[in-house]
């Protein structure tokens, strides 16, 4: 049919591409040569939260403790009631030590002035300690910082001297405690492990300067553990690993500094119960790990302090990974042997050891690989037809 004056010839005529569903073109008018494109504005959530809400608390947590303690013991109406907020703080927050503790010995400075208010103190701290799982080390520690920074020192002692006077009364009824009903033997373990946190973190300054640890609570481990293996019921043994486990390193490091052999003692009577005592299975398998433990210097790794290089003297393991030669006999032969240097030379001066190769493994006798040479080199018939076929087309493309 004839064409519109001025128009392209319908074969030369460009194609326009349909839109894609991706990419869609906005319709053009005749009066606009491009539409503005259309911004879409994402709709605006708003947020329910609010910096009004209510302090959020885990389930089972108690929020009684505020921060009034900053304010002193005022707001509280007795001593006891703010010690014991203080020790419900630290067993819910054990984090909060490093930063809070300073500011509660303070305000025992100004509120501990008596020598009834001290030995309440003390109480409330060996009572929480003693009653609340998990909390005698937290314990422990509280007592060394308020034993260094308690101001308070009336005739009957000081914050330290009245919390060892404390542990003494338990102690002395140790080998009742330790026969006693399983209420009874439980309070005294309770006491025993927190006995043992003491020792390892209540620091005693002396008159230069250094640290040590208490020397009464050393002796009344060993006291402690005589009495525990004296009863072997399985709770009382159970304890006696779990003070061993704690303080086992320390303890027998102290003994050997005094010459004392209070660890060996301690062993063999843990072998005489696992082979006697009737107790369970399990209890002796804790026993017997805690000899193993202990045979591996309680699991500290010591580097030695010079190193020493590996030497056939010094190392009976020196040759152990060197390899095995043949001499022409076919008698073998390693470094460890008197005339190793003769045979090894003889092994190199062979010449048939290494044909016509170098050290690196390159040919020398100009032959090639026999499996190489094998190869043909020529295509098969269907790949070489695949081949010049891919070429042809790469090049009429190539061309366009």
């Amino acid at each position: 049919r004839p064409s519109r004056p001025g128009a392209l010839p319908e074969q030369t005529r460009p194609l326009r591409a349909p839109p894609s569903s991706q990419d869609k073109i906005p319709q053009q008018n005749s009066e606009s040569a491009m539409a503005k494109p259309q911004v879409v504005v994402a709709p605006v959530l708003m947020s329910k939260l609010s910096v009004n809400a209510p302090e959020f608390y885990p389930s089972g947590y108690s929020s009684n403790y505020t921060e009034s303690y900053e304010d002193g013991c005022e707001d509280y109406p007795t001593l006891s009631e703010y010690v014991q907020d203080f020790l419900n703080h630290l067993t819910e927050q054990p984090g909060s030590f490093e930063t809070e503790i300073e500011q509660f010995a303070e305000t025992l400075n100004g509120c501990v002035t008596t020598d009834d208010a001290l030995q309440e103190l003390v109480e409330l701290i060996y009572q929480q300690a003693t009653s609340i799982p998990n909390f005698s080390y937290m314990g422990a520690r509280l007592c060394n910082y308020l034993s260094h920074h308690l101001t308070i020192s009336p005739q009957s002692g000081n914050f330290r001297q009245l919390l060892l006077q404390r542990c003494r009364t338990e102690y002395e009824v140790k080998d009742q405690a330790a026969k006693g009903d399983e209420v009874t033997r439980k309070r005294f373990h309770a006491f025993v492990l927190f006995l043992g946190e003491l020792y390892l973190n209540l620091e005693i300054k002396g008159t230069n300067g250094q640290v040590t640890r208490a020397d009464i609570l050393q002796v009344g481990l060993r006291e402690l553990l005589n009495a525990l293996f004296s009863n072997p019921m399985d709770d009382n043994l159970i304890c006696a690993v779990k003070l061993l486990k704690l303080t086992g390193s320390v303890l027998e490091d102290a003994w050997k500094e005094k010459g004392k052999m209070d660890m060996e003692e301690i062993i063999q009577r843990i072998e005489n119960v696992v082979l006697d005592a009737n107790c369970s299975r399990d209890v002796k398998q804790m026993l017997l790990k805690l000899v193993e433990l202990r045979s591996s210097n309680w699991g500290r790794v010591h580097a030695t302090s010079t190193y020493r290089e590996a030497t056939p003297e010094n190392d009976p393991n020196y040759f152990m990974n060197e390899p095995t030669f043949y001499t022409s006999d076919g008698v073998p032969f390693t470094a460890a042997d008197p005339d190793y240097q003769e045979k090894y030379q003889e092994l190199l001066e062979r010449e048939d050891f290494f044909p016509d190769y170098e050290e690196n493994g390159t040919d020398l006798s100009g032959a090639g690989d026999p499996y190489l040479d094998d190869i043909d080199d020529e295509m098969d018939p269907e790949i070489e037809e695949a081949y010049e076929k891919f070429c042809l087309e790469s090049e009429r493309k190539r061309k366009q």
